[in-house]
């Protein structure tokens, strides 16, 4: 067996060993010694010698899976119509989709103009744009409301700091402007010459709106909004009625919102409301009024509306008023309807209001657990209804609703080469319970005939963070895992949104330990029902996940026989301390502010890094970005280096640190394919299933 030749190679290959130099780092009288804080100096040749060496060891530790990642690189890619398009959206006068070719890592954008059987035009092949690079990321993409120019913003380092090009329609040539330094937000004025876009600062922080205008040089831009709280991020947006502008900031859990008639763009923003600690806001527009998704004094938020002439809070009249049982999500409005997105008993719906005659109607949905979310719906006067519809078991599917009728049309269903069978899976919704009492829900997917007798691998995840909801998606790259006879779950901890507002907020600040504690009880669950057991379960999580990894993985190694951290944040009252770093300041609504001794305690007993001992580790697959802006390449760096030290087992401890991308790994979907193949491969020779598959 693989496992036998992997125990073999390990007595004989020695791993990296870090060198220490230890850094005194003390704040309330508390001192703590970082041997590996001089990781953090990109400058410093040994950091990178040791990112390479980690590297060489890693690979050669998992040379004898090549076959075996090559076979699932294989089988993904087969399941996958490599030549493929999206569904087309209809705007003005044109329909709008992307599409892809065998042998092509990157998407072709592409329009046609009066009818989908006009001639094709190419507005961007991101192919060519990402020739000549390891790393290539799309970001901004706006077209002119005359639908004549193209603004875009390319990252090829993976650092998420784009450069913004425009780009003639009519010519296909650019114009001269090159603006770096960008975030991935744009809009554009009504005049079409006008655009905005966010500057981001050292930290890699958008805190600058800046105006530009069309053929000159960005030297000449006008700024427009300085934000000086390291906190609030800033975002640019139009409204869907192309009426007007919005600029946004939003902390955590406090929102500030300005608005700019889209006619008029070298115009004044005005403030709809000034932001208020903990109180957020969101704001879509239709006719005469703005309307407001709030949680002021509505936990589970509320839709308000208030007349465009005179928007202050004392204007704001109730539309949906707060109910402790129904998470408002969002809403979304058009010319005749309001879309109303609500998550009830842990599941999303959808309702549609009629604006004219106040008829409602429901949209359903028969699966246990599933994920939905709006699709591409550029059109403010539109009966019709685009919305995304999948599951662990369904495909991607894409609906056009017609808000009218209430006929629902299915547009595409992602195609699933080789013959995928969707009943030959089942997904349940199970509860396991907190050792607070609290019921955690647990979406989980099997091939239909296993048996619950405790011999079953399972591989479960989570997140657990900002109040997202992991997604209960279909994938046709898990295939290769439940073909295999695993199991996979998704524990829906505290610290998401799952189950409402009140399920974010019990798993942050000083309740974050629900979080890690709730995803131990989920795999107990799993275990006492016979679903798996701990020599046979695997977990994996990335980023704000990679530090449930690692916190899960401190208080029970016991439990897990291996782990996959995708970029994890683990080192988490030093990162919070440095303003420098993007998770710093932004994050204290999170997290809490460790300046505060209360919040430092805290952190510090949970933090993965902080709490490493010398006991029994599970098998440990870290992945990591070189240049990752969100989660440092240090962290991950620092931790293989201090879990090597102090481990007492003899289990397998990978850093895989990618030398050419940021926090989302490779970009190209090839290259994307190798890195899960490679995820996949360890977790099936870890678990003893490597062999003959």
């Amino acid at each position: 067996m693989m496992n036998k030749n992997n125990n073999i190679l390990r007595d004989i290959v020695v791993p990296p060993v870090a060198e220490k130099q230890p850094e005194v780092l003390e704040l309330h009288g508390d001192r703590r010694i970082d041997n590996y804080f001089w990781m953090r100096d990109r400058d410093n040749p040994k950091v990178i010698d040791y990112l390479k060496a980690e590297n060489a060891y890693t690979a050669e530790m998992m040379q004898h899976t090549e076959a075996l990642q090559s076979k699932l690189y294989d089988e993904m890619l087969a399941r996958i119509k490599e030549t493929d398009l999206s569904v087309p959206y209809r705007k003005d006068e044109y329909y709008y989709y992307s599409r892809t070719e065998e042998g092509k890592g990157y998407r072709i954008y592409c329009r046609k103009k009066g009818s989908l059987d006009a001639p094709e035009e190419i507005i961007l092949d991101e192919n060519e744009l990402a020739a000549g690079h390891e790393f290539f990321d799309l970001g901004a993409f706006a077209i002119s409301p005359n639908h004549q120019i193209l603004a875009y913003s390319i990252d090829t380092s993976g650092s998420e700091q784009y450069t913004l090009f425009f780009l003639d329609l009519n010519t296909h040539q650019l114009y001269p402007e090159v603006i770096p330094e960008t975030y991935f937000s744009f809009a554009w004025g009504n005049d079409n010459k006008t655009g905005f876009y966010t500057k981001i600062d050292a930290a890699n922080r958008p805190y600058q709106l800046f105006r530009h205008t069309l053929g000159t040089s960005f030297t000449e831009d006008v700024l427009v909004y300085h934000e000086l709280d390291d906190a609030f991020p800033i975002y640019v947006t139009e409204t869907r009625s192309q009426a007007y502008i919005l600029l946004m900031l939003h902390s955590s859990i406090t929102s500030e919102v300005h608005y700019l008639d889209a006619n008029n763009p070298t115009g004044d923003f005005q403030l709809i409301h000034p932001r208020t600690q903990g109180i957020e806001y969101s704001v879509e527009h239709h006719s005469n009024y703005f309307y407001i998704v709030t949680n002021e004094d509505a936990v589970n938020f509320k839709l308000m509306k208030t007349p465009v002439a005179s928007p202050a809070k004392e204007n704001w009249q109730t539309v949906i008023p707060h109910r402790d049982d129904v998470l408002l999500s969002g809403v979304s409005l058009f010319s005749n309807h309001l879309v109303i997105y609500e998550r009830t008993g842990g599941l999303e719906t959808i309702r549609v209001q009629n604006l004219t005659t106040g008829e409602e109607n429901n949209i359903f949905f028969p699966e246990p657990t599933y994920e939905l979310y709006e699709g591409s719906n550029p059109e403010f006067n539109t009966n019709i209804l685009r919305f995304n519809y999948t599951s662990l078991v369904t495909p991607l599917s894409v609906f056009d609703y017609n808000m009218e009728t209430t006929q629902r049309e299915l547009k595409k269903q992602t195609e699933v080469l080789g013959g995928y069978d969707k009943t030959q899976y089942q997904s349940e919704w199970l509860m396991a319970t907190a050792e607070d009492g609290t019921k955690i829900p647990i979406s989980i997917v099997y091939k239909r005939g296993i048996v619950k007798d405790g011999e079953n691998p399972l591989l479960m995840t989570g997140y657990g963070a900002y109040g997202m909801s992991y997604p209960a998606t279909f994938s046709g790259n898990k295939l290769s895992l439940l073909d295999r006879g695993i199991v996979f779950a998704i524990a829906h901890i505290r610290g998401g949104e799952e189950m409402g507002r009140k399920w974010y907020e019990a798993g942050k600040f000083l309740q974050k330990k629900n979080t890690f504690t709730d995803f131990i009880a989920c795999a107990e669950y799993l275990i006492a029902q016979g679903w798996t057991a701990s020599d046979r379960l695997a977990i994996t999580g990335g980023s704000a996940g990679g530090l449930l990894m690692g916190a899960v993985m401190n208080l029970r190694p016991d439990l897990f026989k291996l782990v996959v951290a995708q970029v994890p944040f683990v080192d988490v009252v030093t990162t919070i301390l440095d303003t420098s770093l993007p998770l710093s300041a932004m994050e204290w609504e999170e997290w809490g502010n460790p300046n505060e001794q209360v919040y430092y305690d805290y952190m510090k007993s949970y933090s993965p890094y902080d709490n490493v001992e010398a006991k029994d580790y599970p098998d440990l697959l870290i992945i990591a970005g070189l240049n990752d802006s969100r989660v440092k390449y240090w962290e991950p760096a620092k931790w293989t280096a201090k879990l090597r030290q102090l481990k007492t087992d003899n289990n397998i401890l990978l850093l895989k640190t990618n030398m050419d991308a940021g926090h989302g790994g490779a970009s190209g979907r090839y290259d994307s394919l190798r890195e899960l193949a490679f995820e996949y491969a360890f977790i099936l020779d870890r678990l003893g299933l490597g062999s003959g598959e």
